[in-house]
């Protein structure tokens, strides 16, 4: 299948799908950390950029990212947006909250679309099991990571703001885990 045959096959499904470059891929459902740390993310997102150019968006947006289509479980973007449409432009950020089933892709796949998307600045990977992020930047031409954990900032200069990394993980309990 390609993006073409994908993008209006998908728009008549009941479920979503992402496009992989080469099939549709099913979308699963989440842990209820998983949608407690979304939650914060989009409020945190969204309280810090209101008024501005920027805007976060949850789930059920879609990106194009290296010839594949993505939900991202949030993701920034600064330019307009279509109230109608289902593809985002321009993404600027994109997150992902790692669950076991979507390590291997989130992790090397995803992070290899992301960085070769050019509007792409930043990709960060929220763990579910502890409070850390694996965040990839763009520096000097180079899509290079870094490891943030605790109390610390989890700082986003392409959009001009910071979060707090406990902010994210407010209400989330690790001792189950």
């Amino acid at each position: 299948m390609s993006l073409d045959e994908f993008l209006p096959w998908e728009s008549r499904q009941e479920h979503r799908w992402e496009f992989d470059g080469f099939g549709p891929v099913a979308m699963t459902g989440g842990t209820m950390t998983h949608a407690t740390i979304h939650g914060n993310l989009i409020t945190g997102l969204n309280l810090r950029l209101r008024g501005g150019p920027c805007r976060g968006y949850g789930s059920d947006a879609k990106i194009e990212a290296a010839g594949s289509i993505r939900y991202p479980d949030a993701f920034v973007a600064c330019s307009p947006q279509t109230g109608a449409a289902t593809l985002a432009n321009n993404p600027v950020v994109v997150f992902e909250i790692l669950s076991p089933s979507t390590s291997r892709t989130d992790r090397i796949v995803k992070a290899r679309e992301y960085g070769a998307t050019q509007s792409i600045q930043r990709y960060v990977i929220l763990e579910q099991s502890s409070q850390a992020a694996t965040v990839f930047t763009r520096m000097n031409g180079v899509w290079a990571s870094v490891i943030v954990e605790g109390d610390v900032d989890l700082a986003l200069p392409e959009i001009g703001i910071a979060i707090p990394l406990n902010e994210l993980y407010l209400d989330v309990s690790f001792s189950d885990e």
